[in-house]
């Protein structure tokens, strides 16, 4: 696996910061969003908060490496360049290439909106003009970032481009698996990307809507009051158990089953969550596992720190986990987000890593900027709580399990079950 994210390089910087407790959000000041050209008039709104989640060299890219034409480098999506870059690392950091592996590699991904081409390219119609139209596309559409990969790195497997809002990177790791298990490749990357341009400035704040009124993420807190997006590229490299025993492989977790849904209609709002929808997909990927809803003792949650989303979240887990009450509070609850921020296409893949070095350090990071439940969540005579500080990863009779939840807007939900390695 490979990623990076919001203030942190790698994964062994991921994990540091995550069993820390730390946040890695960047606080610009007020000068250094001046310098950048940031609106005076925008500064000076009180609603306009000086926060995001932001990876460092963003704007940076060996396009020699990978033997592009800095021109076209210049035009291509920033998303397009890191999930490159993160699916050679991740590919790299399995032992495998194209050259010395005979199967075939599959590569399944997403990302988030493209505002580089919007704001960015539409600014410079010269320039785009020189470049040409169908050049433009190949570089900015989503329809073309996994066949990149495919085609820089020499991959032969099937490469499918995904994009389901929020839970994308989540359901391209459920449909590699499903690739897998057909036997339509023997090795699949999975993950997804997020980058937001402008990059490294603020937000503007909106009474009602999902962003956070001062920087901070705070799931499940009784202060809780929205989020903030943060970026990221995490890829994860997946094959089948008994291929990778077989050949000797380090394995760093199983993925036991995996699940994915829709709400339907069953909702308030087109854009709301549904307790049925995620209820069920939870439910679905705990059955396709094969294992007890209480041999499952940690919970990633998609976790957005919102007013709405939070407790139908808690609900919906509330439903599955209370016919399997053994003992209470058993099950801990987390979020990434508090960290890093929401990372929209890449919020599936970043739990998912999160979850893999909790499972291989048997440590439960503590939940960040958490102080006292929200007063929405039942927690009496629920299996659930919420971890405060780094502890010890209690073994039950079997091996370790956890869930992994991500939601996309439009009610597209993801889960999947993740046991220790072997």
């Amino acid at each position: 696996m490979a990623g990076r994210f919001s203030g942190v390089t790698d994964i062994k910087e991921f994990w540091e910061a995550i069993s820390s407790g730390r946040e890695t959000i960047t606080y610009h000041t007020r000068e250094e969003l001046q310098r950048k050209g940031v609106d005076k008039s925008l500064l000076d709104n009180k609603a306009y908060v000086l926060a995001n989640g932001i990876i460092e060299s963003s704007d940076k890219f060996d396009s020699s490496f990978f033997g592009i034409a800095p021109r076209e480098a210049d035009f291509m999506d920033p998303q397009h360049r890191i999930f490159l870059e993160t699916c050679y690392e991740a590919l790299e950091n399995s032992g495998y290439t194209s050259e010395k592996y005979p199967g075939e590699i599959g590569v399944f991904g997403g990302c988030g909106m493209n505002n580089y081409l919007v704001k960015n390219l539409f600014q410079h119609p010269e320039s785009l003009r020189m470049m040409g139209e169908f050049q433009t596309i190949i570089n900015n559409n989503s329809d073309y970032m996994t066949t990149r990969v495919s085609y820089k790195l020499n991959l032969t497997g099937p490469s499918i481009d995904i994009q389901t809002a929020c839970s994308t990177s989540l359901v391209a790791i459920h449909i590699a698996c499903k690739n897998l298990i057909s036997h339509d490749c023997d090795i699949a990357l999975a993950g997804g990307v997020f980058i937001q341009i402008p990059h490294a400035e603020g937000y503007m704040y909106e009474a009602g809507g999902i962003l956070s009124s001062d920087g901070h993420c705070r799931p499940f807190d009784s202060e809780a009051n929205g989020t903030l997006f943060g970026e990221g590229s995490g890829v994860v490299v997946l094959k089948r158990l008994e291929d990778a025993i077989r050949d000797c492989d380090t394995i760093s977790a199983i993925i036991k089953g995996s699940a994915i849904n829709n709400d339907g209609s069953g909702k308030v709002g087109y854009m709301a969550p549904s307790v049925n929808g995620q209820a069920t997909v939870v439910s679905k990927a705990i059955a396709l596992a094969g294992v007890s809803p209480d041999s499952i003792s940690y919970i990633e949650t998609h976790g957005t720190g919102t007013k709405l989303g939070d407790p139908i979240e808690f609900n919906a887990l509330k439903i599955v986990f209370n016919e399997h009450l053994n003992g209470s509070n058993y099950c801990s609850l987390g979020s990434v987000k508090a960290n890093i921020g929401h990372l929209d296409a890449a919020a599936g893949v970043a739990g998912v890593i999160k979850v893999i070095m909790m499972l291989k350090n048997k440590k439960i990071p503590p939940l960040v900027n958490f102080k006292k439940s929200n007063l929405e969540l039942p927690l009496k005579d629920t299996p659930f709580h919420f971890n405060t500080s780094l502890t010890d990863w209690p073994a039950s009779d079997g091996a370790r399990h956890a869930g992994v939840s991500s939601f996309g807007v439009g009610g597209t939900n993801a889960h999947c079950i993740l046991e220790e390695a072997p």
